[in-house]
């Protein structure tokens, strides 16, 4: 009498907590507005919204004004010197005095110049080049955020994806079970079977619960980062429209082709390689900056010279004693030497992963074979089979058991396979930088 009281109870309070959830999940979404979403509707509005690249682009904009500013000349120098006061006269007295030979003798000095910079070896030209490399190192970083950004959205759709069809895997799974307790409820007050079958299928449906928890955990989580990704607030739900078998075929490129490709087009070694650019075009300006800038101009002196009015021509420039930019020429010379070695280590590192990427996508493929596809769809059909054959007592709890959770296990891998296919054709795509597999 107290193992069908305790069997109860532990029936009741299974059925309250799954009434519980099943009734906050439906109030939840009936409160939530349904985004549905496919991969490309994704990307369209992650372009259009993302803020991270809005500001990213505003950096491209500012290299582009330095290109501008680079080509400036610099402006030219105004110097003045006169009289300010004479004792007697005032302030500021230039007037002119005329004698009785009729000869005009000016009053008070007037001093003025004008002395324009011009930078020798090409100097400017230098730091227009410097600049317009800046530009080029400006947009593949941008397209470097792009691509990292795009990569975490994919991710995060077809995740979201795997986890709404865990979902639905679970959902099913506890319809069956809560159907199959619904009957045995009835088999166990008439004696007709023992507690442990009763109670051993509770304990499955409290695992499921569980399941059922953390997975929903880990959607919120993807779907929180996706929502910011995609500028979207409040209280949206996304529904992840993607089909649920992914099919691939292996790329009709070989991996000298890849890889060439990937030298064109992955933004990180691009980096580097305008980084290597960069710096020996710095080196070039620093040995261009030993040589001394001119400084010249003409100049007017009124009454205090050797002629009344006198006209001249100014020339200035530093004489390279002392300082003839030695540091900094051998200091750029070994930003060189470093940027180099990256460079190498950029090389090599894109070929591993070119060829990391490409091999797992060849495993990936292999394992979602059509093949498996066909194995799953009548696992499906066995699986309904058996809860079925377990209700008309054809076969025993134990094999139920056995089979409910191997089915369980296989849906599971089922669904993360395709997760794996799918991130993998985008994890070969973004290494290469191109799309070389498509949907």
């Amino acid at each position: 009498m107290f193992y069908k009281k305790f069997a109860k109870g532990i029936c009741l309070a299974s059925c309250l907590c799954l009434l519980q959830a099943i009734t906050a999940k439906a109030q939840e979404l009936s409160q939530a507005d349904t985004l549905r979403l496919d991969i490309v509707s994704a990307e369209k509005l992650f372009l259009e919204k993302n803020l991270t690249l809005l500001a990213q682009h505003y950096n491209i904009e500012s290299a582009h004004a330095l290109v501008m500013q680079a080509r400036k000349w610099d402006n030219p120098t105004l110097n003045t010197d006169q009289n300010i006061y004479r004792k007697g006269d005032g302030w500021f007295k230039h007037e002119t005095v005329t004698d009785s030979a009729g000869n005009v003798t000016p009053k008070g000095e007037v001093y003025v110049q004008v002395q324009q910079l011009i930078k020798t070896a090409g100097k400017r030209g230098k730091q227009v080049n410097l600049a317009k490399t800046n530009v080029n190192l400006a947009e593949w970083q941008f397209k470097s955020v792009m691509r990292e950004l795009r990569a975490t959205l994919i991710k995060d759709f077809y995740t979201i994806a795997q986890l709404q069809g865990t979902a639905a895997l679970y959902s099913d799974n506890m319809e069956q079970l809560s159907k199959l307790l619904k009957g045995m409820e009835a088999q166990f007050k008439a004696g007709n079977i023992a507690k442990k079958e009763y109670l051993r299928v509770q304990a499955l449906m409290v695992g499921l619960q569980q399941d059922i928890t953390e997975n929903a955990k880990d959607l919120n989580d993807n779907e929180a980062e996706l929502k910011t990704m995609l500028q979207v607030t409040g209280n949206v739900y996304i529904k992840a429209d993607a089909p649920e078998a992914e099919t691939a075929i292996v790329p009709n490129v070989s991996i000298a082709q890849l890889l060439d490709s990937a030298k064109l087009n992955n933004t990180d070694y691009q980096q580097e390689v305008y980084q290597s650019i960069y710096q020996k075009q710095y080196l070039v300006l620093q040995k261009a900056l030993a040589i001394p800038d001119v400084t010249v101009g003409p100049e007017f002196d009124q009454n205090a010279n050797y002629a009344p009015n006198y006209f001249g021509l100014s020339i200035s420039l530093p004489l390279p004693v002392w300082d003839r930019n030695q540091g900094n020429i051998r200091s750029a010379r070994m930003q060189v030497k470093m940027e180099d070695a990256q460079l190498k280590e950029a090389d090599n590192k894109l070929q591993n992963d070119v060829l990391n990427s490409y091999q797992k996508l060849l495993l990936t493929i292999k394992l979602n074979s059509g093949s498996n596809q066909q194995f799953y769809t009548d696992y499906y059909q066995l699986y309904k089979n058996v809860v079925q054959s377990y209700n008309d007592r054809q076969i025993s709890l134990l094999e139920f058991l056995d089979f409910f959770d191997d089915y369980k296990d296989t849906r599971e891998k089922q669904l993360e396979q395709t997760l794996n296919l799918r991130l993998a054709k985008e994890d070969l795509n973004d290494v290469v930088g191109v799309d070389i597999i498509k949907d």
